[in-house]
């Protein structure tokens, strides 16, 4: 009996001492050190958009309107071409490149979404030139984001300088790299150059899936 009782008071210690610590942690005083976000902040920290679009703001652009926008507040560091200056990115070309010795990584030839274009732009790229303790306001306005995104998309080929982007025609753009990650659908045999084999297990198209 007196070892079951002192198993179990060896047991409970430990977990004692644990939630007196976490209570102790809680009540700690803060130093007056931070500060809860506002709804403002949290919005702004709240903006990513996915693939699908959904949560594509309205607005609208166009490349002919993003040229402009690019001159100013993107060429001193990605080219006035989108040709990219060390160590920033190039953005523009590489389109085919990416399964031979020498790919050319761009959001041309890498992103398999336009929105994924809209969402970095809006959410990594601030105003250019950027001036200490400038307002937070600054950032680039939906149309803005719009217009950059057409541009960029014209400039590497995919859509023609007159067509509007906006979040319906957005998530229309074909992609040259939209297949490019996986298979879409599954497919059963590999490409002519072996770049994708397919999974041993896979279906083949018009097999029945309770045969495998």
């Amino acid at each position: 009996m007196n070892c079951t009782t002192f198993s179990k008071s060896s047991f409970l210690l430990p977990v004692l001492a644990l939630l007196v610590c976490g209570t102790a942690i809680a009540q700690s005083p803060t130093y007056k050190v931070g500060r809860p976000p506002t709804e403002e902040e949290l919005r702004r920290g709240n903006n990513v958009v996915g693939s699908d679009g959904k949560e594509l703001p309205l607005g609208k652009g166009t490349a002919k309107e993003g040229a402009p926008l690019y001159a100013v507040q993107c060429a001193m560091c990605h080219g006035k071409n989108g040709e990219g200056i060390f160590p920033n990115p190039r953005l523009v070309g590489g389109v085919g490149t990416l399964n031979t010795p020498n790919p050319i990584k761009t959001v041309g030839s890498n992103m398999p979404y336009a929105t994924t274009i809209w969402d970095f732009i809006n959410r990594a790229m601030p105003p250019w030139p950027y001036e200490k303790g400038a307002s937070p306001d600054r950032s680039l306005k939906p149309d803005n984001v719009y217009a950059l995104t057409a541009f960029l998309l014209y400039k590497n080929g995919i859509i023609k300088e007159t067509d509007v982007m906006d979040k319906n025609s957005l998530v229309e753009v074909q992609m040259p790299n939209r297949h490019g990650f996986y298979p879409d659908p599954p497919q059963s045999a590999p490409d002519k150059d072996h770049s994708w084999q397919p999974y041993w297990d896979q279906v083949k198209p018009g097999a029945d899936a309770s045969a495998k």
